[in-house]
């Protein structure tokens, strides 16, 4: 690595404004809402608290104070593939920057620490189990440090979806640096896990820069499982066909199976978890970054820090744990702002395996209490009959005050039927049964299948029997699917998928109260893209018009990713490259113009990307 070099690519830009490096640097006219008001918070010295959604630009946030501010700026990230992303990124930008983690030789470590002694970095990106020992401590010390940036900062929280034990160290900066500014940052994090981040990481004078949670780009859609795969196929095959996307899945194998199903129906999917070894992972993660239309199926071992910008859909083929967790995940969807889809199906199995899971855990009675609630608000979500936005945003303190047009409980709002009699029918069976039995033995009694266990038990002979013959087997799975989501029965603790009444069905059971269920769709066969429902807002590619001047510049922005060892996003954003084809600069200065063009790409990139327009124009 030669620093030498690399530290005079460009001049240090102190004396400059934070709006000149925006421009100049990162190629933007104005900051993003809010971001003005933090670079500016961090370049007079002040601490910061950021929740900003993904996709918001956190990391300007502290990329262009870092620029303004004299020293190198410390960047704690959780993940090493979010620092090499990044510090690639900066690099091609101009930017003087470097990370120190597990990957590098003893050679590479000691460059990158007597390049940040000699004041020849911007940014250093290190992971905060490497930050914490007393060596990095010490050579911090010796060193000029403009700001600490704590990315990813709920892993501090022991509530939070992605604890990492390494965070609660990070408090100690406060007491070793307090001179230096430090700002934290995260794109999920409800009141209780914002205040115990301030806590945790002595940042409870800071300044708290709360961005709006909203993501309209993004479609939400969450549906009744019935055959998972063929859900899934469906949805991309209409909706996202050769787009790049994320599935995730609650366990390795169904990771494998679901990979291994979309790759022999022709699809580039590649599994990622944490059983396959770290070659593997690295890989896998490689190809889709750089390359286009590939899909990762992973377990929640996967995303985090992923910059990806055009990823067009998230899906979930099994119920994450939390709202956290569901945001977080479906946050990686569309991060350069355009039209994405965030995907689900559950079923009742997936309520009962999280409830198991939960009531199984070492945790003690606080913990579960706590988990309990976010499963609810989870649950929640996927039965409310109102605009969805609305409740995800709700939970996280923030409003919106119409429904949002572009869920699909605004695109098609479903309908709700007078449930009173049904669950009375399916309460009463749990507890004439003896409350042992799971959903599927229910439903046979209930609907008076002649089975043998039905008669080797005596069931036959319970007041339930038979009588719940005006439902099918479908509607029966939504009504105990719904009712084990509201809370009204239990998955048995000890396993087995055994149903159980709770206290609070007593009413429902005694007919004292009434109850409208939601109903669940009628699976129709997909209508195409123009069913998704994007209320105008389209995809790139349904924009283009000059089909073959978008593939030659693609071609042109691929040879030189290539060239450089980056991933094609790194040289340009697609919607850099779509406003480039529109607007077709005839020069340097012209192409100066175009958003996500700053001077050092304008050097690097313009004459290439002016001579391929050349071409085109036949010039």
């Amino acid at each position: 690595m030669d620093f030498a070099q690399l530290s005079t690519e460009r001049p240090r830009v102190s004396d400059q404004d934070p709006e000149e490096v925006l421009h100049r640097i990162f190629g933007y006219e104005t900051f993003r809402p809010l971001q003005g008001d933090i670079i500016h918070e961090v370049v007079k010295g002040g601490d910061a608290l950021v929740l900003m959604p993904t996709g918001g630009g956190k990391s300007l946030c502290y990329q262009v104070p870092a620029l303004v501010r004299p020293g190198t700026a410390i960047v704690i990230s959780p993940l090493i593939a979010l620092m090499q992303d990044q510090v690639a990124a900066l690099k091609e930008l101009g930017v003087r920057a470097a990370f120190l983690n597990s990957t590098m030789d003893f050679e590479q470590a000691r460059d990158t620490e007597n390049a940040l002694m000699t004041g020849e970095l911007d940014l250093l990106y290190c992971a905060p189990e490497r930050l914490i020992q007393p060596r990095t401590l010490d050579l911090l010390h010796h060193a000029s440090i403009s700001l600490f940036a704590i990315d990813e900062a709920h892993c501090v929280s022991q509530w939070g979806h992605d604890f990492r034990s390494d965070y609660l160290e990070l408090s100690r900066l406060a007491h070793e640096f307090p001179s230096v500014p430090r700002i934290a940052l995260t794109a999920t994090a409800d009141e209780r896990t914002r205040k115990e981040i301030a806590e945790r990481l002595s940042l409870t004078e800071a300044r708290h820069f709360i961005s709006g949670f909203d993501r309209p780009n993004i479609q939400y859609r969450i549906a009744p499982k019935t055959n998972a795969n063929k859900q899934l196929l469906d949805f991309i095959n209409a909706e996202h066909d050769g787009d790049c996307g994320i599935v995730y899945c609650l366990s390795r194998n169904k990771v494998d199976a679901t990979a291994k199903m979309l790759s022999g129906k022709g699809y580039t999917a590649l599994p990622y978890h944490a059983g396959l070894n770290a070659g593997d992972r690295a890989r896998h993660q490689e190809r889709f970054l750089r390359e286009d239309g590939v899909i990762i199926v992973a377990t929640i071992a996967f995303g985090m820090g992923i910059d990806k910008p055009d990823v067009r859909f998230v899906a979930h083929l099994d119920l994450p744990k939390s709202l956290e967790a569901y945001y977080q995940e479906t946050g990686r969807a569309g991060r350069d702002g355009k039209p994405s889809t965030a995907w689900m199906v559950y079923g009742l199995q997936d309520v009962i395996k999280l409830r198991q899971m939960l009531e199984g855990s070492m945790g003690n009675d606080h913990f579960k209490r706590v988990e309990r609630q976010k499963l609810d608000a989870m649950l929640g979500l996927c039965e409310v009959t109102s605009c969805r936005r609305q409740v995800l945003l709700r939970y996280f303190g923030d409003t919106l005050e119409q429904p949002c047009g572009n869920c699909d409980t605004c695109l098609n709002p479903p309908e709700t039927w007078d449930g009173k009699v049904a669950v009375q029918k399916a309460l009463s069976c749990v507890f004439r049964t003896g409350q042992r039995f799971g959903v599927t033995y229910l439903i046979d009694v209930l609907r008076g299948s002649e089975n043998e266990r039905i008669f080797q038990f005596g069931h036959q002979a319970v007041s339930t029997y038979g009588i719940g013959t005006d439902l099918s087997a479908n509607d029966w799975k939504s009504v105990f699917r719904q009712l084990v989501a509201n809370g009204y029965l239990r998955a048995d603790p000890e396993g087995y998928g055994a149903l159980q009444l709770t206290e609070e069905c007593r009413p429902l059971l005694k007919g004292e109260v009434a109850i409208q269920l939601r109903k669940d769709p009628v699976i129709k066969s997909s209508a195409g893209r123009s069913s998704s429902g994007t209320s105008g807002r389209r995809k790139i590619a349904d924009q283009i018009t000059d089909k073959a001047g978008w593939e030659a510049l693609r071609a042109c922005r691929k040879a030189l990713a290539e060239e450089k060892g980056v991933p094609p996003y790194v040289i340009f954003h697609d919607a850099t490259l779509f406003e480039i084809l529109e607007r077709r600069p005839n020069s340097l200065a012209e192409m100066a113009e175009i958003n996500g063009v700053g001077a050092a790409k304008l050097e690097k990139y313009g004459d290439t990307f002016l001579a391929a327009l050349r071409e085109l124009d036949g010039h």
